[in-house]
């Protein structure tokens, strides 16, 4: 029968049952939730009188009629629903980020203050030197001064507040690290938001990870509380990838570049020796992005070990056995393992169960030395007739500190971008990030809050444990 004819399909002459076939049927979506950012009570006080966008004014640059974005464009919180749930995810949307065609606040009377917090994540600097480019080349903000030393820089004693131009700033996206100095810790609301007001600045673009997210939570409140006409906008920067409903964070595919090179030498190191180990340990405190992508970019990898599955080195299934058997069948193996992995098999004392470091987080032991240690004191134990090498890598500093790649580099100029168009219009108490490949505003609370730990059930950990053949660590129930 010719599949393509009016009738053809099952006997009774209508179209086959097919779960995959288009159907007609209506179905009802949820309400759209908007998780909207709020305005400065100056900017909704003229929203009926914006400002035209000195955009449209640019000697060199004409923007075409659909350049700027409508007041009711969103995008989506999840860009995928099953219609056959009982149950579909609710439909939450953002502002789209973008310039607008009307703004909110007068260029000639803003000052901005640029400020970076925590630790180095490459690409720190290309988002500072576009700060500073697009503050004065689109929008004509005369005033922008960097803020050294993190948080602190506000209020210390060794606050350093430097004026920036276009010219200043100019090879600054080539760099590594950050040039404005960066802190952890140092966090005095009432100093910060009173050294903010002593300066007079309308605008703060406070540039860092989780708990820089929190603090500009804080001083959003601040600002609220006092009745305050100063926008503040957290652009997120975490180099482990680790804050949630953003599609990633800046410096995280520059990372998982370098993170492979050192794969690469482990794997050389690994192959080069007799009974060989190549052991990287790569950054994640909690979450195993880097590790994950590290792994499947190499594909040289036969175990790789993250924070967020659990492991054990001795026994059946465990990851002495597995790396026994791989070495008697490659004669070499390559374990890469996440900052944060394993940290409940090494032990501590009362005194580091403790510890803390400036921003309040437990400080982790370092895993990778330990996991050194006791593959050599295994091997010596079991196999004491055998010859046996491990090569240890941590180039986790190497890391932080180099500049952005290419990737990073575009990505860093449309986050520092869409914070200005935002600011610019009047909001406040967002961040900046792309969500589904869209650009759009999220309330500062949002990304405070949100994590973004590997999803082990999904797609791409399954493809890890197809790389490796790694066991799954299940102890066996005896």
């Amino acid at each position: 029968m010719d599949p393509t004819a009016p009738n053809s399909g099952d006997a009774n002459g209508g179209a086959a049952a097919d779960a995959t076939a288009p159907s007609n049927t209506t179905v009802t979506l949820p309400p759209l939730t908007l998780r909207d950012v709020p305005l400065l009570p100056s900017a909704a006080a003229a929203a009926t009188d914006p400002i035209p966008n000195p955009i449209s004014r640019h000697p060199y640059f004409h923007p075409p009629a659909t350049f700027y974005i409508s007041p009711g464009d969103v995008s989506l919180r999840h860009a995928f629903f099953d219609l056959a749930s009982a149950s579909p995810f609710p439909l939450v949307a953002y502002r789209r980020a973008g310039p607008r065609a009307g703004v909110a606040v007068d260029p000639a009377r803003a000052r901005a203050a640029v400020v970076t917090c925590g630790g180095l994540c490459p690409g720190l600097n290309t988002v500072l030197r576009e700060l500073v480019v697009g503050l004065r080349e689109l929008y004509g903000v005369r005033d922008v001064f960097g803020v050294a030393a993190g948080y602190r820089g506000f209020y210390g004693p060794d606050a350093d507040h430097v004026r920036l131009d276009p010219a200043a700033v100019d090879d600054w996206h080539k760099k590594g690290g950050t040039v404005l100095k960066t802190t952890r810790g140092g966090f005095d609301l009432n100093k910060i938001v009173d050294g903010i007001v002593a300066r007079g600045y309308t605008q703060v673009y406070a540039i860092g990870g989780d708990g820089t997210m929190r603090g500009a939570v804080a001083i959003f409140n601040e600002f609220k509380r006092r009745g305050l006409n100063i926008s503040i906008t957290g652009i997120p920067k975490t180099v482990d990838n680790d804050i949630g409903i953003i599609d990633r964070s800046f410096g995280f595919q520059t990372a998982v570049e370098i993170a492979q090179q050192a794969i690469d030498a482990a794997h050389v190191e690994a192959v080069s020796a007799v009974n060989g180990i190549g052991l990287v340990k790569l950054m994640g405190r909690s979450t195993g992005h880097i590790a994950l992508h590290a792994t499947l970019s190499s594909r040289d990898v036969d175990c790789c070990l993250i924070p967020e599955v659990d492991f054990y080195l001795e026994g059946k299934g465990g990851l002495f056995e597995f790396l026994y058997e791989r070495i008697k069948q490659k004669g070499h193996a390559v374990v890469v393992v996440a900052e944060g992995a394993g940290q409940e098999l090494i032990p501590r004392t009362d005194d580091q169960k403790r510890e803390q470091d400036e921003s309040g987080n437990v400080v982790f032991l370092d895993v990778g030395p330990w996991l050194k240690s006791e593959l050599g004191k295994w091997w010596k134990r079991e196999h004491p007739s055998e010859l046996f090498t491990v090569k240890y890598i941590d180039p986790t500093y190497m890391i932080r500190a180099v500049p952005a790649n290419a990737t990073d580099n575009l990505y860093c100029t449309l986050l520092a971008h869409s914070a200005i168009h935002g600011i610019m219009a009047g909001y406040t108490g967002f961040v900046p990030g792309p969500i589904n490949g869209n650009y759009s505003y999220i309330p500062l609370e949002d990304v405070a809050v949100a994590k973004n730990p590997v999803d082990v059930n999904d797609h791409k950990w399954a493809w890890v444990r197809s790389v490796t053949n790694q066991p799954d660590f299940m102890k066996p129930k005896y």
